[in-house]
């Protein structure tokens, strides 16, 4: 499912029109990304949980040449699904 036909299913499902769907979700991400940015950790009980985790920097390899590169450290963001989003999967 892409961005379009999420803003479709949640306009179907909760009778929002198209546009007040795409407000929805677009400030959803905008304000994920801005608490996640500041370090904060955003937990939607039953969904899951979104957190950054710092990634130390170490040495990797090419794998077209075998030569050994620097990865730079950098934060990377992890998500945990939550007990009633995984009980739906399974």
């Amino acid at each position: 499912m892409n961005k379009a036909e999420l803003i479709d299913a949640i306009a179907v499902e909760s009778g929002l029109s198209k546009a007040d769907a795409k407000r929805a979700v677009d400030s959803f991400v905008n304000t994920t990304q801005k608490a996640l940015k500041k370090g904060d950790k955003v937990q939607l009980v039953g969904f899951g949980s979104f957190s950054v985790t710092k990634r130390s920097a170490r040495t990797g390899r090419n794998p077209q040449t075998g030569k050994e590169i620097k990865i730079p450290a950098k934060n990377v963001v992890k998500f945990k699904a939550g007990n009633d989003l995984t009980g739906a999967v399974n």
